[in-house]
């Protein structure tokens, strides 16, 4: 998900994502500690996408208050 996909989101939407997106991480965690997976990036690919959707949530957060 690029991040211009992020910015299009609905504040409702983002948080719902994010937590969907750490849902998947952490089964993807689960898997590769299981067995290997084949790729591992993968998993350094999820973990940046959650962060990036929680500093967008947070921004938002932040610039709702400042006003």
């Amino acid at each position: 998900m690029k991040n211009k996909d992020i910015l299009a989101l609905s504040d409702a939407e983002l948080l719902d994502k994010a937590k969907q997106e750490k849902e998947a991480l952490g089964k993807l965690k689960l898997n590769h500690n299981v067995s290997p997976i084949e790729n591992p990036i993968k998993i350094r690919d999820a973990r940046k996408l959650v962060a990036r959707l929680k500093t967008e949530a947070t921004k938002r957060k932040n610039a709702k208050a400042s006003k």
